[in-house]
């Protein structure tokens, strides 16, 4: 993904604000929690962007709670009507579950085995 950063399992968007002359960053996807970092440099914001993370990590270690994740792995997906009754039929012909033609699908798409 342009404008990204991973650490940890968490990704990032990145960009530049020209009125502070530097990079910021959100982590995205997280209901409750805010991951923010900065840097001048990419250097600087690559190290606040972990600093960040360890931090929030290590606050959720000490307060005793399950640190916020962005994916959960599942989602709802609404196909339509037809569509849905062609991906059952396929999921049928090739002896798998919807879910699993789905998830082949997407894996295909974004190029993952």
């Amino acid at each position: 993904m342009k404008n990204a950063m991973t650490y940890k399992g968490y990704w990032a968007k990145v960009e530049y604000s020209d009125e502070d002359e530097c990079f910021c960053g959100k982590v995205e996807g997280l209901k409750n929690d805010l991951i923010c970092f900065e840097g001048k440099t990419v250097k600087e914001l690559k190290e606040d962007f972990k600093n960040a993370i360890d931090n929030y990590l290590e606050c959720c270690k000490s307060l005793n709670e399950k640190p916020e994740v962005q994916c959960k792995g599942s989602l709802n997906v609404r196909l339509g009507e037809n569509l849905h009754t062609l991906a059952k039929i396929k999921s049928e012909e090739k002896h798998i579950s919807i879910n699993e033609l789905i998830k082949q699908a997407v894996a295909n798409y974004i190029k993952i085995n």
